[in-house]
């Protein structure tokens, strides 16, 4: 009797497809997530003593940080002319023209981008406007 020695394959595991699902997993999961759009920002708001907390659901954020660079929703606006910032204005009403501009600026920023930014929205006839402030001997973000 003769007897043929059978070579046998070891079993082995794919590992790409499960590499693929978690790099899948991981993808979906950078994607999906939401970030707190205030800590792209370092401010430090004006103080008020009548500062008060409001939750308004539509909003279009209009940021103007201390060295006097202009953010719109956190997209930077080219330069500080006031074409500019009419300009990026307009832009975010069209898509929602009942939203509420909020002007977040640093208690050191220029006084002249305020008014300008406060200037360009009224010449936009924006009514809903409020500008960011922190109370008295709050922590400034």
């Amino acid at each position: 009797m003769k007897l043929y020695h059978e070579d046998r394959e070891e079993p082995e595991i794919n590992l790409t497809s499960l590499i693929d699902v978690v790099f899948l997993l991981l993808i979906f999961f950078m994607v999906s997530t939401t970030f707190e759009r205030h800590a792209l920002l370092r401010l430090d708001l004006p103080e008020a003593a009548t500062a008060e907390t409001e939750t308004v659901p539509n909003i279009i954020e209009m940021v103007i940080t201390e060295d006097g660079r202009l953010f719109i929703d956190d997209q930077m606006l080219a330069d500080d002319t006031r074409s500019t910032v009419q300009a990026a204005i307009v832009e975010r009403f069209a898509d929602n023209p009942e939203a509420t501009l909020v002007v977040r600026a640093d208690a050191e920023a220029p006084h002249r981008l305020v008014v300008r930014v406060l200037d360009a929205a009224a010449a936009e006839g924006i009514r809903r406007l409020t500008i960011a402030t922190v109370e008295e001997g709050g922590d400034g973000q």
